[in-house]
């Protein structure tokens, strides 16, 4: 009995060890049919080779990464179905599937990576706020607002694109991050084109559309003057309610600005060319015209006056010793006066009739002043001012040629550097010789001078500088009544202003 159980345990034992064998056996063999998983990791659209991407299976094999052209080889893959995934820090994961199913077969994968960014919103298409489409009767000082979100919360900038309809030029205005702009030194009666371009520096810039907005009509502005801005003066044109607009551009030397209401037109003088020369704009600043050929010269640029005929059709302007007339088109220039001791006209005033010349003189210095009326041929009809030490000028005279407007320094004092220590401003009568001092009337303060002088429109005021007499100051625009009042009290006009012209 016993040797029977000992035999078929035996059979039993045997034959679980030949099942284990061909088991083994078996799965030896399926074990060595491998294949090979390669491939190549680029970025997306620019197929550009990523380095470094980490490679990994589902199931798992072995884990790499791409080498610097981007490329990756898993061997020894076991058949079967498989997923492949490229990780790589900034980008998307991107998953491919591989399926092995002979020995040796050789599997070649592309991955196209994009980068976080790809999922990522472009701003919101600006919504243009203010002003409202087509508004009119604009400031030359516009406020333009405008809303745009972002649903990923990126930072935004926007550029600002403006466009008017009297030039082919566009402005552009870039890094803006608020929400608003101002823009400033419009001209008048000109429409205006502007749009927003919103951008969060990962998708393509965004426009908005186009809005458009006119400025109000020219003003009929009485008030220019000169303010220094950085190293250029520049004109303004203001109203009696001080609103007021630049004429000219910084980006130019401007002075001695001179509205001729026959005309419709304000002259300048202006650096051209190196030399010093005459122009004419419209009341908006636009369109200026160089008049003169022969530049105006001197001793001295900041002292150089001309003077409009009344009627606005010509300009008579002094070149050293020696006055020219030109009309306002250019044409024409005509040599009509000589000093005949060779002296520098510096200054010139012209009556309304056309009939008297007032004509300042001086050395080279800007000193020997001589003030005095010729007629048209040259003939000496008056002499103001003569035979004195000091700094002259300012001239201007009353519209029946009875009255003479100056300045002068009635100190004496005379240096290198033209200073003017007490300078007064006269009123002279051409037929009774009356002189009134204008500025000691009004109580000129203590240190300061008084210059550039001109009669208000209806002659019952004076508009004039007042400055330190340091040289070196800011100057002020003031004005003060002819009344017949002991005294009369100064008036401010104008901060920062010089060369005042009231037509």
């Amino acid at each position: 009995m016993n040797k029977y159980i000992n035999t078929v345990f035996l059979v039993l034992k045997l034959t679980l060890i030949t099942f284990l064998f061909t088991q083994c056996s078996e799965d030896l063999v399926v074990g060595s049919e491998k294949g090979i998983i390669k491939g190549v990791v680029v970025k997306h659209s620019s197929n550009e080779p990523l380095a470094h991407v980490k490679i990994t299976t589902a199931p798992t094999t072995s884990t790499i990464f791409t080498g610097s052209d981007g490329s990756f080889i898993i061997e020894n893959v076991p058949i079967g179905d498989y997923s492949v995934k490229a990780e790589l820090n900034g980008y998307i994961m991107e998953i491919n599937g591989a399926n092995i199913v002979d020995y040796g077969q050789e599997v070649s994968l592309v991955f196209e990576m994009k980068d976080d960014n790809a999922l990522n919103s472009p701003p919101s298409i600006p919504e243009l706020l203010s002003p409202i489409n087509n508004a009119f009767d604009q400031a030359l000082s516009v406020s333009l607002a405008w809303k745009s979100t972002d649903a990923d919360d990126d930072p935004l900038t926007f550029k600002l694109l403006v466009k008017n309809n009297k030039s082919d030029d566009i402005l552009i205005f870039e890094d803006i991050k608020a929400m608003n702009y101002t823009l400033e030194n419009l001209n008048y009666g000109t429409s205006y084109f502007w749009q927003i371009v919103a951008s969060d520096g990962i998708n393509d810039d965004v426009y908005s559309e186009t809005f458009k907005f006119q400025t109000s009509n020219i003003p009929h502005n009485r008030f220019h003057f000169v303010s220094l801005e950085g190293e250029n003066h520049v004109i303004y044109s203001s109203n009696e309610e001080g609103v007021k607009f630049k004429f000219t551009k910084e980006s130019v030397n401007s002075i001695r600005p001179r509205k001729n209401n026959s005309a419709g037109l304000i002259s300048f003088l202006r650096i051209s060319d190196g030399n010093t020369h005459l122009y004419t704009a419209k009341p908006d600043g636009s369109d200026a015209f160089r008049v003169t050929q022969i530049p105006l010269a001197g001793f001295n640029n900041n002292e150089l006056d001309y003077a409009w005929s009344s009627n606005g059709s010509e300009f008579i302007y002094p070149n050293y010793n020696k006055l020219y007339k030109v009309n306002k088109d250019g044409s024409g220039t005509q040599l009509i006066y000589t000093t005949q001791d060779g002296s520098f006209i510096t200054e010139c005033a012209w009556s309304t009739d056309g009939s008297k010349i007032v004509l300042k003189t001086n050395n080279i210095d800007g000193y020997n002043v001589k003030i005095f009326v010729i007629d048209l041929v040259g003939n000496t009809l008056k002499t103001i001012l003569e035979n004195v030490s000091g700094a002259a000028g300012g001239l201007d005279i009353s519209v029946d040629g009875s009255k003479i407007l100056y300045c002068y320094d009635i100190s004496g004092y005379q240096n290198y550097s033209y200073r003017q220590l007490n300078t007064h401003i006269f009123l002279y009568n051409i037929l009774t010789d009356e002189l009134i001092d204008i500025s000691e009337k009004s109580k000129i303060p203590n240190g300061f001078i008084d210059i550039d002088p001109r009669f208000s429109p209806n002659e019952a005021e004076v508009i004039f500088t007042q400055t330190s007499n340091d040289g070196i100051s800011r100057k002020d625009i003031y004005k003060i009544s002819l009344g017949n009042d002991e005294s009369e009290s100064r008036v401010l006009l104008f901060n920062n202003a010089w060369m005042p012209d009231w037509e």
